[in-house]
């Protein structure tokens, strides 16, 4: 008989999740109380623009044809992927800027302008990016359930090549200029980490980027949601979505449905790609919830304050497609952003102007422009309706007087926001915080939150609270490390499916 699964949550981990246990030959019905598929990857459209309200860019396009293969699919019948040159363009705060690239002779060139002598270390830096890489990706330690077997084997090697130390402190070990520090660090602030404490095991990241490229999904990244929406259906899975879930019900220690806001879904297993702590908190049953105890041990990641701009106009000299504005800190900033969690008086900004490779996601000549400023998570006394029309003035004048987007007010057709009290209440996250548990060492493998449940044994979780950790890649791998943890404890007589 087919196991019946239901899947808490349409995010990228849901959908995936979703293809991995349906090809298996499971009957799977994923909910979520959005209108939209995607999680953090919907769509706002306002006056003829269209704005990502999350992610925006792709590293690891292998594991999205990974499941469309699963479905019998191409990738290419679904979507339409464009490399970004460069990546992103970093201004830094002495006015200078990189166009970062996969392109080895460019970085090193632009390096050398930046802080002649310094290019050499490039190559150097990167073979280290490799050796992560491998210890982490090759190996497979990311695609299946970490635990104390697993980290016998890798933490030796992760001793070895320093991946306990910080990000930061492995970047400053082959550049002497802040600059360059700052561009061989930051990546851990997209997995909403902070490069000062996250461990250099992510500096994998920059060699991930610089083998399978940056990319960009025609349509934005929800229509990778809603391919992958699509590609579930096709496979015979089911989506609710405006369907919210309340609680998982319990019977002799064992998930038997999940009750939403449009009635009860009968389950043999439980997935949650819902936030970790709102789901051991709010959705498990009084006997199983976590206590507070237990939650102040855990440590959650920034939260975001995001600006939407519909322009009537674009600024393509200015902008590529990504682009990283830094303020005047880099330490102080992300320290008060994470340990001290105050809203600073400065801010870093990341930009992202899709008409450079997307004329259809604003009217013709236009721009949707989407801006993310890294803020600390809500704690008591945190009022974003309060802040946020000054917060919104502020980056404004930055846009005008640091990046030099002159006029950008009176080009401003659509204004929207979305605040760490939004990620709260329309997502259910934790403080509002939107990537999850903090990427901390006491985070990370076998002391991050496990694929499987511990106190309801048919109860899993997928997305960027559990093992390996946040970031489209990273949740895309946890797919395939709770698929393990679900089939392993749960088969089917069903032969594996091939990739």
């Amino acid at each position: 008989m087919k196991k019946k699964v239901v899947i808490i949550g349409a995010g990228f981990g849901g959908l995936a999740m979703g293809i991995r246990l349906q090809a298996r030959g499971y009957t799977v019905s994923i909910i979520d109380k959005q209108a939209q598929p995607g999680g953090h990857a919907v769509q706002l459209r306002k006056g003829g623009y269209t704005f990502d309200m999350g992610p925006s860019l792709i590293t690891a396009p292998g594991l999205l044809k990974e499941l469309f293969a699963l479905g019998g699919k191409s990738l290419e019948q679904f979507l339409t992927l464009l490399p970004l040159d460069p990546y992103y363009r970093v201004y830094f705060w002495d006015g200078s800027f990189i166009d970062y690239t996969g392109d080895s002779e460019r970085m090193k060139a632009q390096i050398a302008v930046l802080s002649p002598g310094e290019e050499r270390a490039y190559d150097a830096f990167m073979h280290r990016s490799r050796a992560f890489y491998g210890a982490v990706i090759e190996q497979g330690l990311g695609a299946r359930p970490f635990g104390w077997r697993e980290l016998i084997f890798f933490l030796p090697k992760a001793l070895r090549l320093g991946a306990l130390r910080s990000s930061y402190a492995l970047a400053a070990d082959y550049f002497r200029d802040e600059r360059l520090r700052f561009l061989f660090s930051f990546h851990p602030l997209f997995i909403g980490g902070d490069p000062f404490q996250a461990p250099a095991v992510y500096q994998m990241i920059p060699y991930l980027e610089k083998r399978e490229g940056v990319w960009y999904a025609i349509g934005g990244m929800h229509a990778v949601a809603q391919a992958l929406t699509r590609l579930f259906i096709d496979m015979g899975g089911m989506i609710y979505l405006e369907t919210e879930a309340k609680r998982i019900r319990v019977e002799k220690g064992e998930a038997v449905a999940v009750q939403t806001s449009q009635g009860e879904l009968p389950a043999d297993i439980v997935v949650s790609n819902a936030d970790f702590l709102h789901t051991v908190r709010h959705l498990y049953p009084e006997p199983y919830q976590w206590g507070a105890s237990r939650e102040r041990w855990m440590s959650y990641s920034m939260s975001a304050f995001l600006l939407y701009l519909g322009l009537r106009r674009t600024y393509p000299e200015r902008l590529p497609h990504h682009t990283i504005a830094l303020g005047p800190r880099y330490r102080g900033l992300v320290k008060d952003i994470f340990r001290r969690k105050v809203v600073p008086d400065d801010f870093s900004l990341y930009l992202h102007a899709p008409t450079r490779s997307d004329t259809t996601m604003a009217p013709l000549g236009g721009e949707s422009l989407y801006i993310l400023s890294p803020v600390p998570h809500l704690r008591p006394g945190m009022d974003w309706k309060a802040l946020s029309p000054t917060y919104v003035e502020r980056i404004l004048t930055f846009l005008e007087e640091k990046l030099h987007l002159q006029g950008v007010r009176e080009e401003i057709e659509v204004l929207e926001t979305f605040t760490p009290e939004d990620f709260a209440l329309q997502r259910n996250c934790t403080y509002g915080a939107a990537w999850g548990p903090e990427p901390l060492l006491w985070h990370t493998a076998v002391l991050r939150p496990p694929n499987r449940s511990r106190r309801i044994p048919n109860v899993f979780f997928v997305g960027a609270g559990t093992h390996p950790g946040a970031g489209i890649p990273g949740v895309l791998l946890s797919a395939k490390a709770t698929e393990v943890a679900v089939t392993e404890a749960y088969p089917l007589s069903l032969a594996p499916v091939p990739v």
